[in-house]
């Protein structure tokens, strides 16, 4: 069977350059670039640099009140319901890209349109096959992003160094009410913990951040938690947002009241209130941690320069 043809593209990159990056492996059903985000000019595009996707499969085992893939697989007969690819055409796929895209380095990201440890309860494990295919070389990795506390394939593997795993965490009243059947967060940052100390390089995304009662308290208390157990080599953050097809097919649409304002990514928590989540997180991980690995997720141009962050040099969940 004839290997699936590369396709490339010269991208504009934030920071003003331009690049010939992979844009998709083949028919792009497995391997594709996110660019649904070109590079920002007005105060209110959304800063989002374009990541590749490992589209595996799609769904999740847990059941958010705001998860965007009730909207976004709304017209799939399994919904959100765990479904995966054939791995003989993943294999296929993967193997065209690692063996043809030896220039620009790049991270994968297998948690774009599913949770990336659905599959790791069965006699065939997404993680470990994935990782059996990473791991013949050294240029490109994998992210896993979960809410999941199931870990036991990660810390068996033998190919650590070229996966990096990100745990999605939230303040945990927050969790408690919208987060339905995810873990509790005490869970997840054991989980995450545990993967670290295994030799993975561990990111943290707390994404979305609501002003639920209490808000600032709550996100203080999540990050002690979190430093109490290791320190992350990057943590993304992002707040509540919802667009027009995920809230229409939510189930539970008590969080979108927090949503008032009109974006180009739908409905948002209003700016002020935004910036000051945002402000306090930031401050409070500098002063008390010293720490300054800190991204935003598909946040507006005019949230960056008001937090004083520079997007052209953007290090978020999503990027090497």
């Amino acid at each position: 069977m004839a290997s699936p043809k590369v396709a490339a593209w010269e991208y504009p990159l934030l920071d003003g350059s331009r690049r010939t990056l992979v844009k998709k492996i083949g028919d792009g059903s497995i391997i594709t670039r996110f660019e649904k985000t070109p590079p920002p000019i007005k105060p209110t595009d959304v800063v989002c640099p374009h990541f590749l996707e490992l589209k595996w499969g799609t769904g999740c085992l847990f059941h958010c009140a705001w998860c965007y893939l009730n909207g976004t697989l709304r017209f799939a007969p399994r919904k959100t319901k765990p479904y995966v690819k054939d791995y003989g055409k993943i294999e296929q796929h993967v193997r065209a890209f690692l063996q043809n895209a030896d220039g620009y380095r790049e991270l994968l990201n297998t948690g774009e349109l599913s949770d990336s440890l659905m599959w790791e309860r069965n006699g065939n494990p997404f993680s470990k096959f994935i990782l059996s295919l990473f791991g013949e070389q050294e240029r490109h990795k994998v992210l896993f992003l979960t809410k999941d506390k199931y870990i036991n394939n990660l810390i068996e593997s033998e190919h650590k160094s070229q996966a990096i795993v990100s745990f999605s965490l939230n303040a945990d009243e927050a969790a408690k009410r919208f987060e339905n059947g995810a873990p509790p967060v005490a869970e997840r940052i054991e989980a995450a913990d545990k993967v670290s100390k295994a030799g993975y390089e561990v990111r943290i995304r707390i994404d979305p951040m609501v002003p639920i009662p209490n808000w600032e308290d709550g996100y203080k208390s999540l990050i002690d938690q979190i430093f109490s157990k290791f320190a992350p080599s990057r943590i993304t953050l992002g707040s509540l947002r919802g667009l027009q097809s995920t809230i229409n097919q939510a189930t539970d649409k008590s969080w979108v009241h927090y949503l008032s304002e009109r974006s180009s990514w739908g409905k948002r928590i209003a700016f002020d209130t935004r910036y000051l989540m945002y402000r306090k997180v930031i401050d409070y991980l500098k002063q008390k941690y010293a720490y300054t690995d800190i991204g935003l997720c598909k946040e507006t141009l005019q949230i960056w320069d008001k937090l004083g962050m520079d997007y052209r040099r953007i290090k978020c969940n999503c990027t090497l």
